[in-house]
């Protein structure tokens, strides 16, 4: 997808200063990534006590050689 989006020029400098990124594109991708993790990782934490699960993690961690 390609978008004409106006972004603050300071913003966009100081963030490739500092992360060392090459292009404003990049900066741009990685801070959608970015947000796209923490908004998914708020939503898996709303989700904490709201399943049932009924199993035993020892058993399930416990590996078999064979």
């Amino acid at each position: 997808m390609t978008a004409v989006i106006e972004i603050n020029d300071d913003l966009i400098k100081e963030t490739m200063q500092l992360s060392q990124i090459q292009n404003p594109q990049e900066v741009v991708r990685l801070a959608l990534v970015e947000l796209l993790r923490k908004l998914k990782k708020k939503e898996l934490a709303a989700l904490r006590g709201a399943i049932d699960w009924d199993g035993d993690l020892n058993a399930m961690r416990t590996t078999v050689d064979e």
